[in-house]
């Protein structure tokens, strides 16, 4: 098991908000040599704890005015087609498999509970589909997601 000590935490926490920052600035606000910081990233990337840095769009920082869960249920094998369909919406976020009553969990966006209500007629409409339930979210206390 790899285990990160509070450098660690630190180094990537600062990563998260952006990736894209100098050794130099991330050694500086650490308070360590670049050379730490370095053999840092390196141990965390060989170790599979980064396995990538990725680019955030200004449009995935922006908080939708609207914001729901779905529960979806699919017939028998059809998760895979279902999550296929699913992908070509730009209003859903995150798609999640899990177990239990349901088969996925999505998480969307809109700009209203109109057009949020259009979204998920057109969702319920997908071949597969056999159930739903949707469910707003109303605050987010807690994020990992960057914001700018």
């Amino acid at each position: 098991m790899f285990t990160l000590d509070p450098l660690d935490e630190k180094l990537i926490t600062l990563l998260r908000h952006d990736g894209r920052r100098s050794i130099s600035d991330l050694a500086l606000e650490l308070g360590v040599s670049r050379a730490t910081v370095r053999g840092r990233m390196e141990r965390l990337e060989r170790g599979g704890v980064i396995i990538g840095y990725t680019v955030i769009l200004r449009a995935d920082t922006v908080e939708a005015p609207v914001r729901g869960i779905m529960l979806i249920e699919v017939e028998g094998h059809s998760a895979d087609r279902v999550v296929r369909a699913l992908s070509g919406f730009p209003e859903v976020l995150e798609i999640h498999t899990t177990n239990g009553r349901w088969d996925l969990i999505v998480e969307l966006s809109a700009p209203s509970l109109p057009d949020l209500d259009a979204i998920l007629r057109r969702i319920r409409l997908i071949p597969g589909i056999t159930g739903s339930e949707t469910n707003l979210l109303l605050n987010t206390p807690r994020s990992t997601r960057a914001r700018l």
